[in-house]
């Protein structure tokens, strides 16, 4: 699964605009804010938080080295490299002490976690008053077709609307600042279209291996599941204030 994802723009839904317009919402941060990126991937949204706060120092995290790789040389690329450090772990165990950060930024990786637990596990690395930034698959309408139900039964049964994923938020110690949906081209343009120009290729890699081809099948389902329902579910931007 992270194989195919190696190299693309992002691995999951999002874009610059909703990282720039997340971030202008934490409006009580110290002049040099230390931020901790929580599942990275390969950076985007790492590289816009560095130009959009150029006072911040950024810590991505990521279990799969070849992302991080990815980061540090667009970090280099972008000249905001002397600001962002990268360390491979698992988001289930960052190894940071207690009030480290004034930020945690996670963008369409908490799900791996759970999204009340990994707000609860992670609350213990912020400083008083601290913000979370995050972004939940959510649904859009309280009647969601069969045909999409049932996609998300399988592959995530803990979605849920926006004001249930608010309480989560609440529930696990935290004050709702804002909510946003991210547009569906922040699903389509930065992650559907250059996942789907891929899989012709990875199709004829995978041939005769059948948990392989099995994740090619799913992918496709997926891309086209959001064509389809896109209007009934999506994800969703929560700008989170520790109480």
């Amino acid at each position: 699964m992270l194989t195919m994802h190696e190299g693309l723009p992002r691995q999951g839904p999002g874009d610059n605009a909703c990282t720039r317009k997340a971030f202008q919402m934490l409006t009580a941060l110290p002049e040099h804010p230390e931020i901790l990126d929580i599942g990275c991937g390969s950076g985007m949204q790492t590289i816009e938080l560095a130009r959009t706060c150029p006072n911040c120092r950024i810590t991505a995290t990521d279990i799969h080295q070849p992302f991080l790789d990815d980061v540090a040389e667009r970090a280099e690329a972008a000249g905001v490299a002397e600001r962002i450090t990268t360390l491979q772990a698992s988001m289930d165990d960052l190894p940071f002490g207690d009030g480290t950060f004034d930020v945690l930024w996670t963008e369409g990786s908490i799900f791996i976690v759970g999204f009340e637990e990994g707000l609860s596990m992670w609350k213990r690395l912020l400083r008083p008053g601290g913000y979370v930034c995050v972004t939940e698959a959510v649904w859009f309408t309280d009647r969601p077709s069969p045909e999409a139900a049932e996609f998300w039964e399988e592959c995530y049964p803990a979605i849920t609307t926006v004001p249930e994923t608010c309480a989560k938020a609440e529930h696990a110690g935290y004050e709702v600042i804002a909510t946003f949906p991210l547009p569906a081209s922040a699903w389509h343009e930065n992650y559907d279209a250059p996942l789907e120009e891929r899989l012709p290729d990875l199709k004829k890699v995978a041939a005769g291996n059948p948990e392989a081809e099995a994740l090619i099948a799913f992918t496709e389902r997926e891309i086209a599941m959001h064509r389809k329902h896109g209007d009934e579910y999506g994800y969703q931007f929560f700008i989170l204030k520790m109480k």
